[in-house]
């Protein structure tokens, strides 16, 4: 099992959605006009940087205050209690450990393994669900119904084995359907589907026969499983993040027939250490986050550190990646800095000067900026010497990665400032995506997510997705699309960044 380090929640909203009226969206760099309002921020306005005053207020304030600055839980107040519930949850962890090796039918193992997995209880067993996956990828599965079978396909696609959808061969009928009737076979149907690959014509006709069977049987159920068949429809299992839904599956699998109580006992006391992890950590990132004086120094940056974690809690949830989860949110929060700065409140000359003070690494060359971007640029720096602190001797080779890449970064965001300053639009949608696909922000959230976890990220892990591999580069084109298309929508300021849009009403030569 994997040694946990526990310091004391992954991915939060994500990168800013932009828009500009339009038939071609392209990202702008905002220059708000001055205004004569006064301005509680006097200290910062030495150079008659007026923009501060109409920054302010930009964006609503966060809605979480200090609430997480020493927070308390109730379900544990002291230490002893805390103490105790660990207690707790390592006997049970013993006794369901016991349950999955004895399971006397491969059925049984499979649904005990399943729930685990969605009762996000599976880093507890990691060598007896690998061991058990192992035994079973070459089973007899000829005489299994489908709805074990695609259970069992679905688990081992999952965790990476090599399986065949020849397996669901055998269900199909004359007509191209398949031999199910059972409203919970055609969902297990349905998700395995989904882990499908290229060329798995087989599981594209399972997704569209399991589809619109579920969909006719919906209106005359009810109960949990309705409730997870059309959560499903909306999104498949494979492509849910399952630590924002397991809460709600700890409920329906109390429910359920099958249910084991000392599974149920696991996932609830689980849920509450995990809970106080995530609550400490946000007291740390709370306190650093706080020293940067967002509402006072820099009012035309949005306040969302919290929105940012539980982003990051999707990335990963387990306690051994508490340090991954603080380092990710702190990088996170800063890209949230410096898309703002360049989108809401530099001119493009101090977006250059910004960019070289970056690339330099050095903030001496920044006596020509306002007073709030070089309070901003120095917390940049103060912020990735406490991560660099945060590392063991032989892990700090990581940080000329992660600086790399937020100069990478800037580099890219200052080259969008300066084709909307000339005026300049994308040729075609792959000339938009080269620089786009950069100023979205995974490639270095990619980078970031490695720093902090342990000896699990080698120096290869960093060459690799320094690199921007295939996978990042994928990932970073789907959002980014994903973003323009959400952000095309009409309803922000009409000072705000573009998007990429083709109209019908305008072609590109």
């Amino acid at each position: 099992m994997r040694t946990c380090n526990y310091i004391s929640a992954a991915v939060a909203s994500p990168p800013p959605l932009r828009q500009w009226p339009g038939g071609i969206s392209w990202r702008r760099s905002s220059r708000l006009q001055c205004s004569a309002t006064p301005t509680r921020h006097g200290d910062l306005d030495k150079k008659g940087d007026n923009r501060l005053r109409q920054t302010t207020g930009i964006f609503q304030p966060s809605i979480w205050g200090d609430v997480f600055l020493d927070y308390s839980n109730p379900a544990a107040a002291s230490s002893q209690q805390q103490i105790q519930m660990q207690e707790r949850v390592d006997k049970l962890r013993e006794e369901v450990a016991k349950m999955i090796v004895s399971s006397t039918t491969t059925s049984s193992r499979l649904h005990l393994i399943d729930a685990l997995e969605r009762l996000c209880l599976d880093h507890l067993f990691e060598q007896e669900i690998s061991a058990t996956l192992a035994q079973i990828e070459t089973a007899d599965v000829t005489d299994w119904d489908l709805g074990t079978v695609a259970l069992w396909f679905c688990l081992l696609r999952k965790h990476r084995y090599t399986v065949s959808p020849d397996v669901f061969v055998r269900f199909k009928d004359k007509e191209g359907g398949f031999l199910v009737d059972s409203p919970k076979d055609l969902l297990n149907l349905y998700n395995a589907a989904h882990m499908r690959t290229h060329g798995d014509i087989i599981l594209n006709e399972a997704i569209l026969y399991s589809q619109r069977r579920l969909d006719t049987m919906i209106p005359y159920m009810e109960g949990s499983l309705a409730r997870e068949i059309k959560s499903a429809l909306e999104i498949p299992l494979p492509r849910r993040v399952r630590i924002y839904e397991f809460k709600y599956y700890i409920s329906a699998y109390e429910k359920d027939a099958t249910v084991h109580e000392k599974v149920l006992q696991l996932a609830k006391l689980n849920s509450n250490i995990m809970q106080l992890h995530h609550q400490h950590e946000l007291d740390i990132i709370s306190r650093w986050w706080k020293d940067i004086h967002i509402e006072s120094k820099l009012p035309f940056v949005r306040d969302r550190l919290v929105e940012c974690y539980l982003w990051i809690l999707g990335v990963y949830y387990e306690p051994c990646y508490s340090r991954g989860r603080i380092i990710l949110t702190m990088i996170t929060a800063i890209v949230t800095l410096l898309d703002d700065t360049y989108d809401s409140y530099a001119t493009p000359e101090e977006c250059e000067l910004f960019t070289k003070c970056m690339e330099s690494w050095d903030s001496m060359e920044a006596h020509d900026l306002p007073e709030c971007m070089k309070f901003g640029l120095e917390k940049i720096f103060d912020s990735y010497g406490t991560i660099e602190n945060m590392l063991h001797q032989e892990e700090k080779y990581r940080m000329p990665y992660l600086r790399q890449s937020i100069k990478d970064l800037v580099r890219s965001y200052n080259m969008e400032v300066k084709m909307l300053q000339a005026g300049y639009i994308p040729k075609s949608t792959e000339e938009h995506l080269k620089l786009s696909m950069i100023t979205v922000g995974y490639p270095i959230l990619s980078c970031a997510s490695f720093v902090g976890m342990h000896d699990i990220a080698t120096k290869d892990c960093f060459d690799w997705v320094s690199s921007v591999p295939k996978m990042v580069e994928a990932l970073s084109v789907i959002l980014r699309l994903v973003d323009d298309l959400v952000s095309y929508e009409p309803m922000v300021r009409p000072t705000d960044i573009v998007v990429f849009i083709i109209s019908p009403r305008r072609t590109i030569d």
